[in-house]
This record gives structure tokens, C-alpha cells and sequence, in this order.
């Protein structure tokens, strides 16, 4: 019997060595970074080329979706798009700028100029670089002709085409969008960008998105048909269904575990087996990522993965706690629904930390609500999508008490998502303590822990905290450039304030994006220093207390007027130019966009003014913090400049916009083609 024992310890010590060994290949596989492979477009542009004109023949991968703010997929008209083409090797983006009517697998001959694609200048925002290549393509195709080659068949393209429009068509765009995105998952069918935002800040995305819950619907649906079948009968009609799940929605990351997950539970189950629902999520994760390593770095994947989790580990413990905890006037039912989406809510935490920054305040009450009405519009939305294929006269007649449920969805969803600090605003966490806060919040999450650890727990999540609070508190300025963009955003004690050389609706989006990942919950105020009036103010307005802009024949800032808030103000420098002097608590900089500035300063502004904080009186002048430059300094500029700012008035960095040639030595720091520059101030 001892040798048996022991026996089966090394057994086991050599299982877990191999699996260690397979993950730790999956990871070093998932972080490195992708590159296109032997044959693929994009090796034809060299580092200095901007653009290649070419000709590509390939298979589109999805069907075109629109490019802009409001934007949904599968839509087409008056408006740029986008779709990916599959290559004999390779894959590359198509741009056009009237979208033209085509679909997922024509075949096509696109004529144009090849580029690649713009990289993030700043880890907050996003880019089609980063965009495309997680799905395998390291180019974009400026269409100027394009010429189809063949229409071959796609039956399954079809089918989710045909039930999409049949739901959009009878219940409208809204209503129809949240049904189709029951049975299809958002990922394929147009959902109006309001109401996805809705669902998003609510804490409830993963109700459009195909998931688990989704496959759970459909077989709690299906099973009980079989149950008086033979077994393999019963397994036929069972994976059948999970089969279709996977066509409809197509094999993303977080269908493919569930399916997987339920396959392997439905097989155990069938032969009298038992298993441990977290060992079966474990093999299914390490399964799928053993095939696809780089579903690792998936954000929708890692959220389905640690929210079924967190459900099968401390939904129950959470349950069992609540239950003895809860006064004796609430429903025995309460403390499990109240645990299933607090369990699936702390265990995703660190990931929307980590992913977004921003936590959605009311996520648990919002599902305690709606749970109850997704299950049946689920239900009534896959009965829809199958009529609208085999009986499409019956839709009309059934479609009216469904769309009136998922209208009163919509109307719990649009409620949550309009409450007062529906979003917190944390601001992105570095990897690093994102790792001690999971830590921290294991400790105090998972069951059966001594007591020493739940207080270690909470000793580590104070920790965590009170570093977070500090960088949030900090003084820092940040500076983003990305061609046209230059953006400038300055924190102070936890408020921020923005400077913009441009009032278009890019550069808006992304100053909205960077304030919301540094935590800035509204900016005090936006200076715009673009000559002409945003393209867009309402934008501007949606994330700012006070914006000033440019007017007709007028600047933002005049010659002594100030904009300011408690510890950060800006004033312009001198006439007929767009300098500005920021200051950011008791740092001072001095921001020159163009070289008229620069002159404007130096001819007519007295270096030893300054501004007086919160007020519009000069003081005396201490010394620069740093300078920054929206352009290259011809060698006499530069000269004037190290010996003005750097040398008389100890200016100790300067940032210029742009690459900066390799010989400048420090303080002279620059962002790149695209690229950022971040400072803390004391």
C-alpha cells in the first residue's frame, strides 16, 4: 500500500511538472510579440517608405464594417469601412472610403497603396496596429480599385445574415440589435454604439457577448427534449447544439471554453464519471491554449476565464456567508443571486484594472436585476432566429412579447448606466500591482483559508491602495504625440487638466481615453489651441468642466487671461501666438507648439513674469521646469534655447514632438513618429 501511495505522489509530481512545463511554453509563446510571417505584405514595406502601391488577390475573412464614432458591424453606405483579407500568405487590412457592398469569403482584387498601420503612441490608447495583429495581419490597404473575382457559397455567413436582419427588421435597430446579439454574440451583428456603451458601463457586456451563459440557455432548452433518448441519441442532440452555438456565434476564444467546457462536462456526466468543475476548466483553458497560445493575451478570453472561476470556486462560500449575514426579512433565494454576480465581479476585478481602469459601480445590481429577464429573452430570441429560417411568417406574430421584454431590458440597462458615477474611474494599474492586488484579493475571496492569511489579505490590499492613491495623487504632465496630435495632460491631487494643439474628433477620443485611464474622473478644463472652432464640441464637453476653444477671429487665450483651477492654471505667453506657460502645482512649463511661438516668446514676453496661481497677477519668476516643443529647433534656436532656458533659468527637461536626432544629448528628450513622454513634478 505504501509503495502504491508513493507511487502515485511521483505520479502525480510528473503530471504537474509536464503541465508546468506546457503553460510556461504557452505564456513565453503569448508574450512574444507577433510578426508577420515568410511571404506576407507587409515585409515589402521598408522601415522609410510610407506607402507601396500593390495589387492583392485573397478571401474576405468578415464582412466590411464601418469606420467612426456611432459605427456598428455589418452595416454599409455612405461611410468608410473596413475588412480583413485573407492572403496566400498572410493577411492585410482594406480600407475604403465609400464602403461597397461585399461579404465574408468573395473573392477579391484590391488595387492601392500598401502602409503599415499606425502603431499606439501611449499605452492608454488604441491602434490598428495592436488591433491587427491579434488577428494575424501587419498592413493596411488604402483601396483605390477594387474588382471581384468569385461569390463562392457561405451558407453559415448567411444564415446569421438572415436572422440578424429578420430581428433588426421586426423589432428595430436597438431592440433587434440586443436579440441578435442573444444568439449570435455582438461580436457578428450590428448593436447600436449607444446601447452598447449602455451595457458597458452598466457592468452587463457579457450579456451581448457569446458566452457561457449563452450555451447554458440553449442546452437547458435542448437537454430535456432528449431525456427519455437513448444515450447516444442523447449525446447527438446535445453536441449537435453545441455545435450550432459555435457556427452561429464563430469559434472566438470565450465560446470555444464553453462549448469545450460543456463537452467534456457532458461526457463525464454520460459515463458515470465525476469531476471537479474547476479541474474541467482548467483542462479546457489549457487545452485551447495549447493549440492557440496567443488566446492568452485575449482580454475577452482571460474575463471568461476567471469569471467561471470565480463562480465555481467562491460563488457557494459567498452564498453560504451571505445567507447567514442577510437580515431574516429578505427571500431565501436572495443571498445565491446575490452571489453569483459578486462572485464573478470580484474575480474579474484585477483584470478590469488591469484592461480598462474603470470599474462599473452598480455591475452587481444591475445582474441581480436583469438576470431574470435574460434567460427568457434569450430563449424567445434563439425560438425567433430559428422561425425567421424555417417558418418566417410566424416571427411577426411571435416577435411582440419578446421585443417588449427586451425593451424593458434596454430601459433597466439605460437606468444603471445613467446613475452618478455609474463608471469609477481608478485609472490603469500597473501589472505589477494588479499581481499584489489578486493577491490581496485572493486571500480574502477563496474558501477555507486560515485566518492569517485572510489578515495578510487585507494588510496587502491596504498596501495596494494606498500606492494607487499616490500615483492618482501625484503631480505628473504626460505628452502624446501621434502625427497631427499633440495632447498634453497634466494631473494634479487627483484632477486633471488638458491641452490640445487640435479640436478634431481624434483628438478628442483620445483625450477622453487618457483621462479615463489615468483616473481623472472629469477634467477641470480643456485649452484647444487649433485656429478653427472643434469639429465636434459636444465631444469636448462630455469630459470637461470648462472648454475653451478658438472663435471666429479669435484665440483661446488672450494676453493676460488665465484658465485655471486649484494648482493647475495656463496663460498665454505672448500676442499672435499659441504659447502657453502650465503650471502643475508648483511645477512651471513653458509650451511653444510651433516656431512663431517660440519667436513671440522670446521677442515679447519678459522671462521673469510668471503666473501668479489662480490668479491672473505675474510674480516673480522662478525657475523653468521644462519646456516643450511642438517642432524641430533649427541649430540657432537651439542654441538660444540651451542657453535662455536650460543654462540661466535651469529648464531641467525639453520635450520636442517628433524624433529627435541621435547626437542631442540630455535634457533633450523626444516622443517619436509616435510615441509619449510622461514626467513626475514635485
Amino acid at each position: 500500500m505504501a509503495e502504491r501511495l508513493a507511487g502515485q505522489g511521483i505520479s502525480r509530481w510528473i503530471w504537474g511538472l509536464v503541465l508546468g512545463l506546457l503553460l510556461l511554453r504557452t505564456v513565453v509563446l503569448a508574450a512574444t510579440p507577433p510578426h508577420p510571417s515568410a511571404g506576407d505584405p507587409a515585409l515589402l514595406l521598408s522601415e522609410a517608405s510610407g506607402s507601396l502601391p500593390i495589387s492583392l488577390e485573397g478571401y474576405l475573412v468578415a464582412d466590411p464594417s464601418p469606420i467612426g464614432p456611432g459605427s456598428s458591424p455589418g452595416s454599409a453606405g455612405d461611410q468608410a469601412c473596413r475588412a480583413l483579407l485573407e492572403l496566400p500568405r498572410g493577411r492585410t487590412e482594406l480600407r475604403f472610403r465609400l464602403c461597397p457592398e461585399l461579404q465574408q469569403g468573395w473573392q477579391v482584387r484590391a488595387t492601392g497603396a500598401l502602409k503599415r498601420p499606425q502603431s499606439s503612441p501611449h499605452p492608454l490608447l488604441a491602434a490598428p496596429a495592436e488591433r491587427l495583429a491579434r488577428q494575424g495581419a501587419f498592413s493596411q490597404l488604402q483601396v483605390e480599385q477594387l474588382q471581384v473575382l468569385g461569390r463562392p457559397a457561405t451558407p453559415i455567413a448567411d444564415l446569421r445574415r438572415r436572422m440578424a436582419a429578420t430581428l433588426l427588421e421586426q423589432a428595430g435597430a436597438a431592440r433587434g440589435g440586443v436579440l441578435a446579439a442573444l444568439v449570435l454574440g455582438s461580436a457578428v451583428v450590428p448593436v447600436p454604439m449607444d446601447v452598447r456603451d449602455a451595457f458597458r458601463v452598466a457592468g452587463l457586456s457579457h450579456a451581448l457577448a457569446a458566452s457561457g451563459f449563452h450555451l447554458s440557455v440553449l442546452l437547458g432548452a435542448v437537454m430535456p427534449l432528449g431525456r427519455r433518448l437513448a444515450r447516444p441519441l442523447r449525446l447527438a442532440l446535445a453536441f449537435g447544439a453545441m455545435g450550432l452555438f459555435v457556427l452561429l456565434a464563430g469559434p472566438q476564444p470565450s465560446v470555444l471554453r464553453a462549448v469545450l467546457m460543456g463537452a467534456i462536462a457532458l461526457g463525464i456526466l454520460e459515463g458515470g464519471w465525476r469531476a471537479k468543475p474547476i479541474g474541467i476548466l482548467i483542462a479546457s483553458v489549457v487545452a485551447l491554449l495549447l493549440v492557440v497560445p496567443g488566446w492568452l493575451m485575449d482580454v475577452g478570453f482571460q474575463l471568461s476565464v476567471m469569471a467561471t472561476a470565480g463562480l465555481m470556486v467562491s460563488a457557494r462560500p459567498l452564498e453560504q456567508a451571505l445567507a447567514d449575514r442577510l437580515p431574516a426579512v429578505a427571500p431565501g433565494w436572495f443571498a445565491g443571486a446575490l452571489a453569483v454576480p459578486l462572485a464573478a465581479s470580484l474575480w474579474t476585478l484585477p483584470l478590469q484594472l488591469l484592461h480598462f481602469g474603470v470599474v462599473p459601480s452598480y455591475a452587481v445590481p444591475a445582474n441581480l436585476v436583469v438576470t431574470p429577464l435574460l434567460t427568457p429573452i434569450t430563449l424567445g430570441a434563439m425560438a425567433l432566429a430559428c422561425l425567421a429560417v424555417l417558418v418566417p411568417p410566424l416571427v411577426p406574430l411571435l416577435c411582440g412579447p419578446v421585443a417588449w421584454l427586451c425593451g424593458l431590458l434596454l430601459a433597466v440597462v439605460r437606468w444603471f448606466a445613467g446613475l452618478p458615477m455609474a463608471q469609477w474611474q481608478l485609472g490603469k494599474a500597473s501589472p505589477a500591482l494588479v499581481l499584489l492586488f489578486a493577491l490581496a484579493l485572493g486571500a480574502l475571496v477563496l474558501p477555507d483559508l486560515a485566518p492569517r492569511w485572510r489578515r495578510l489579505g487585507l494588510a496587502l490590499l491596504a498596501l495596494v491602495m494606498a500606492l494607487h492613491l499616490g500615483w492618482l495623487g501625484s503631480d505628473r504632465l504626460l505628452m502624446v504625440h501621434q502625427g497631427r496630435l499633440d495632447l498634453l495632460v497634466a494631473r494634479h491631487q487627483g484632477r486633471g487638466a488638458l491641452v490640445s494643439l487640435q479640436g478634431d474628433g481624434f483628438s478628442c477620443q483620445a483625450a477622453q481615453n487618457l483621462a479615463k485611464g489615468l483616473g481623472v474622473q472629469r477634467l477641470d478644463w480643456s485649452l484647444v489651441l487649433d485656429p478653427l472652432p472643434p469639429s465636434n464640441p459636444d465631444c469636448w464637453h462630455q469630459n470637461t468642466a470648462l472648454l475653451l476653444t478658438s472663435g471666429e477671429g479669435s484665440r483661446p487665450l488672450e494676453p493676460g487671461e488665465t484658465l485655471a483651477s486649484p494648482g493647475l492654471a495656463a496663460r498665454a505667453v505672448a500676442i499672435d501666438s499659441r504659447g502657453v506657460e502650465l503650471q502643475v502645482g508648483r511645477a512651471h512649463w513653458l509650451l511653444l507648439p510651433d516656431r512663431q511661438a517660440l519667436w513671440s516668446w522670446r521677442d515679447q514676453h519678459d522671462p521673469q513674469d510668471v503666473l501668479a496661481a489662480g490668479t491672473d497677477q505675474p510674480q516673480a519668476r522662478p525657475d523653468w521646469d521644462g519646456v516643450w516643443l511642438g517642432f524641430r529647433p533649427r541649430p540657432r534656436e537651439r542654441e538660444w534655447l540651451e542657453r535662455e532656458l536650460l543654462q540661466r533659468h535651469g529648464a531641467k527637461q525639453v520635450w520636442l514632438s517628433g524624433d529627435r536626432p541621435v547626437h542631442w544629448p540630455s535634457p533633450w528628450a523626444a516622443s517619436g513618429a509616435s510615441g509619449s513622454l510622461e514626467a513626475g513634478l514635485a
